[in-house]
């Protein structure tokens, strides 16, 4: 991995820029993937709402053969516990991080920036917004799990100790299977956080009741 800054999609906000959306994408995807989905989320025009939809680095992935794509982590193996390559997963925080310093230097306070993931993006945004110093405005976390929960406790940061997360996941997700969401979500709420858990009958994918529950979530912080 090479990238010293992350590139991406930017929608900026229609207006007056009060609040970021910083979007996370899954394995093999790209910021292009999600970037449709901002529209759908209807949110009004005076929220003054940017998106940012980066562009994962691009590494080689284990169980793809060693294939170079768009990754926030390499997985060397679909063992669970070892489903995550903790060193990737610092690496791509760090990246996500320095996006979120950008926007604060702009002048958009922390808790009116959004970290939104999706799969290998949701074990970024849950990884990263839990340990983050400054307080957020939400953690969205969809069709995703957690790197290393049993380092959570020692590791997260008060200041989000108390940031609202919205968990989504799709019970038929034959990729990331429901059962690991959920235990991300238990251990969230063993930690103290105020998540939120919603499941709708769909695959490894985003659907119509999820964008709206998504959108509800982001409206009801700002």
């Amino acid at each position: 991995m090479t990238d010293s800054r992350l590139q991406g999609v930017i929608q900026e906000a229609t207006g007056e820029h009060k609040a970021t959306v910083i979007w996370l994408h899954g394995l093999g995807d790209s910021g292009n993937g999600f970037a449709p989905i901002a529209p759908e989320l209807q949110l009004p025009d005076s929220a003054g709402v940017k998106f940012i939809f980066p562009h994962a680095p691009i590494r080689p992935v284990t169980i793809n053969n060693g294939m170079e794509m768009r990754a926030w982590y390499d997985i060397k193996s679909m063992d669970m516990e070892s489903r995550a390559d903790v060193e990737g997963v610092h690496q791509s925080s760090d990246l996500v991080q320095a996006l979120i310093e950008e926007e604060i230097a702009s002048g958009i306070p922390a808790n009116k920036i959004f970290l939104v993931g999706f799969s290998q993006g949701g074990v970024i945004a849950l990884h990263l917004g839990t340990r983050f110093n400054q307080r957020l405005a939400g953690i969205v976390a969809l069709s995703t799990y957690m790197c290393q929960p049993q380092s959570l406790a020692a590791e997260k940061h008060e200041a989000n100790a108390s940031v609202p997360i919205l968990f989504c996941h799709g019970q038929q997700d034959e990729v990331v299977p429901l059962f690991l969401g959920r235990s991300a979500y238990q251990t969230l709420k063993e930690n103290g956080y105020d998540v939120h858990w919603k499941e709708y009958i769909m695959q490894h994918n985003v659907c119509l009741p999820e964008i709206k529950d998504i959108s509800k979530f982001l409206q009801q912080q700002l």
